[in-house]
C-alpha cells in the first residue's frame, strides 16, 4: 500500500510490515482450509490439523509481539492521515483482543476445528448427533476459555459475536432480530393462509447441466475467473483474497433453483473480495469490513438481483437453454420466490423463513455458551424450535442440528450476521437504485457493471477504513436500519401472494 513516507512515522511502517506478514499467514491458512473442504483426501486430516494449528500459532505470535504493542504506543500521540489512522485503529483493536489470548490456546482451537470437520461430515452422513456432540462440547469449552481471556466480565456470546461483527453491538443485533420476528412471523402466516399457489419448477436436472449453468451465471454477473474458481462442497462457501476469491456450490437434481441461488449468493461474497483494493493487500484497508457487510453483498445479489422480476426477464432464456425447459419469466420469478411450508434447510430457505432459521440458531448458541443447554439436548430443542417457528419438525439430525458447518469451525456468534447482512442488503439496494439511473432496466438487459461500480466505490474499495456504522452512513446517507428490509419484504410478498396489507 502506497503511503507518503514523509507524513508517517517509522513505527507505522514497521507496524504495517509486521501486520502484513501475519495477514499472509492467515491467508495461507485459509487456502489450507479451502483445500480440506473441497479437495483434500479423506485421510489427510491429522496432518492438516497440525499444519493449520502451527500456522495459526505463528500468525498469532506475530500479531501480539511486544514490538507491536510498542509501535502502537508510539503512534498514540501521532496525528496520522485518515487512512493510516484507520489502519492503526484496526490493528490496535486486534492486538488488544489477541494479546490476551495465549498462543497455545489459539493453536489448540485451530487443531480441534480442523479435526472437527470430518467428524461433522461423518455425523451428518450417518445422521447421528451423538457422534459430533463430544466435539461440540470441546469446542464450546475452548471458546468459553477464549472469550474469558479477552474479557472475563463480559457476556461470552457478546465477546464471540464481536469477532465477526466488531462495530454493531449485540443489543442492536438483538433488537433487529426482534423486529424481524415481530414482522415476519405474521407475514409468513398470511402467506401460508393465502389462496395463491406460485409456480413450482419440477423435474430432474442433472448435476453437469447445473454446473454448466452455474459457471455461465458467474460469467454473466461479472465474476473474474482469472482471480477465482468454482468448485463443489457439502456446504457452499466463498473464501480468498482480492487476488484469489473462490466460490463453491452444491447441487440437488430435483431443485435447480437451489444451486443457482447458492451460486449467486457466493458470487456476492466473492465480488466483494475481488473488489478490495489490490494495493492495500496485507493491510486492514485491503480487508473486508466484517461479516454483516460481507453478508449484505451476497444477499443483495442473491435476493435483490437474482430473485427479482427484472433478472428473470433477462435470465430465463439461459435457464431454459441449459435445462430444456420453457419457463416464462413470471413462472421463474414465482418459483424463485416461493415461501415453502416444509422448509427444513437454512441454505435452501426462502427469503422470509430464512430469518427464523437464524433466530433459532442464535437462541441455541446463547444457551449452549451460557451453560443453560446441554449439548446432548440440542436435537430435541432444535426440533421443538423448528416446529414452533417454522411449523415443521426434522425427522433426522441431518435435516436439523447437523445441517450447518459452522460449529465444526468453532464459529459460535456468527449466525446473527446473516440476518444483519440481509437487512443491510436492502438498505444498500435502495441507495443503489436511487443513484443508478434505470436500475431495473439495466438488470433486465443483463447490464450489471453499474451496480458493480456502485458497490465497489461505496463498499468494497474502503476495506476497513470506516467502522460498520460509518460505512453504512457513507454509502447510504443513513444509519443502519431494518426499515428498508421490512418494507421490501411486505411489499414484495404482499404482491406475490395477493395479501390485503
Amino acid at each position: 500500500m502506497a503511503t507518503d513516507q514523509s507524513s508517517v512515522p517509522e513505527a507505522y511502517d514497521d507496524l504495517l510490515e509486521q501486520y502484513g506478514r501475519a495477514t499472509y499467514l492467515g491467508d495461507a491458512n485459509m487456502v489450507l482450509s479451502w483445500d480440506q473442504e473441497v479437495m483434500m483426501p479423506e485421510g489427510g486430516t491429522p496432518a492438516r490439523a497440525k499444519q493449520r494449528g502451527a500456522v495459526s500459532a505463528v500468525q498469532h505470535d506475530l500479531l501480539v509481539d511486544d514490538d507491536v504493542g510498542e509501535w502502537l504506543d508510539e503512534l498514540k500521540s501521532e496525528d496520522l492521515p485518515a487512512e493510516e489512522s484507520a489502519v492503526v485503529r484496526e490493528i490496535r483493536r486486534q492486538y488488544e483482543r489477541k494479546a490476551r489470548v495465549p498462543t497455545d490456546l489459539v493453536e489448540e482451537i485451530s487443531e480441534v476445528t480442523s479435526d472437527a470437520h470430518p467428524v461433522w461430515q461423518e455425523a451428518r452422513e450417518e445422521d447421528d448427533w451423538s457422534t459430533f456432540a463430544p466435539t461440540v462440547e470441546k469446542l464450546l469449552d475452548l471458546k468459553r476459555e477464549y472469550a474469558d481471556h479477552i474479557d472475563s466480565s463480559a457476556d461470552t456470546y457478546e465477546v464471540l459475536f464481536a469477532d465477526y461483527e466488531p462495530y454493531i453491538d449485540l443489543d442492536t443485533a438483538e433488537e433487529i432480530l426482534e423486529q424481524l420476528r415481530e414482522t415476519l412471523v405474521p407475514l409468513i402466516d398470511e402467506v401460508r393462509e393465502s389462496d395463491v399457489d406460485l409456480y413450482d419448477v419440477e423435474g430432474t436436472y442433472p448435476e453437469d447441466q447445473q454446473l454448466d449453468l452455474a459457471r455461465e451465471t458467474l460469467e454473466t454477473l461479472g465474476y473474474d475467473f482469472d482471480h477465482g474458481r468454482l468448485d463443489t462442497a457439502p456446504h457452499p462457501f466463498s473464501s480468498g483474497t482480492q487476488f484469489d476469491a473462490r466460490v463453491t456450490t452444491r447441487f440437488d437434481e430435483s431443485d435447480p433453483l437451489d444451486s443457482l441461488g447458492s451460486t449467486i449468493h457466493e458470487f456476492g461474497h466473492a465480488t466483494y473480495t475481488q473488489g478490495l483494493r489490490e494495493d492495500a493487500y496485507g493491510s486492514p484497508l485491503g480487508e473486508h469490513r466484517g461479516l454483516t457487510v460481507h453478508e449484505s453483498q451476497s444477499r443483495l445479489w442473491e435476493n435483490h438481483v437474482g430473485r427479482s422480476r427484472a433478472f428473470w426477464d433477462f435470465f430465463v432464456p439461459q435457464f431454459n437453454d441449459h435445462h430444456g425447459t420453457d419457463l416464462t419469466p413470471e413462472q421463474a420469478y414465482e418459483a424463485a420466490n416461493q415461501v415453502y411450508e416444509d422448509n427444513l434447510i437454512r441454505v435452501e430457505a426462502d427469503e422470509l423463513t430464512y430469518h427464523l432459521h437464524i433466530i433459532l440458531r442464535f437462541e441455541i448458541e446463547r444457551d449452549l455458551l451460557a451453560g443453560d443447554l446441554d449439548v446432548e439436548e440440542v436435537p430435541a430443542v432444535w426440533n421443538d424450535k423448528m416446529e414452533e417457528y417454522l411449523g415443521v419438525r426434522p425427522e433426522t439430525d441431518s435435516e436439523g442440528c447437523l445441517q450447518d458447518i459452522h460449529w465444526s469451525h468453532g464459529s459460535f456468534g456468527y449466525f446473527p450476521t446473516y440476518s444483519l447482512g440481509s437487512v443491510l442488503a436492502a438498505q444498500l439496494h435502495a441507495a443503489a437504485e436511487e443513484d443508478i439511473d434505470h436500475f431495473d432496466t439495466k438488470v433486465r438487459a443483463g447490464e450489471f457493471e453499474d451496480l458493480h461500480t456502485w458497490l465497489t466505490d461505496n463498499v468494497h474499495s474502503h476495506g476497513q477504513r470506516y467502522t460498520t456504522d460509518d460505512l453504512i452512513q457513507e454509502a447510504t446517507g443513513e444509519s443502519f436500519t431494518a426499515d428498508y428490509f421490512l418494507e421490501y419484504a411486505e411489499s414484495k410478498f404482499g404482491d406475490l401472494y395477493d395479501l390485503d396489507r
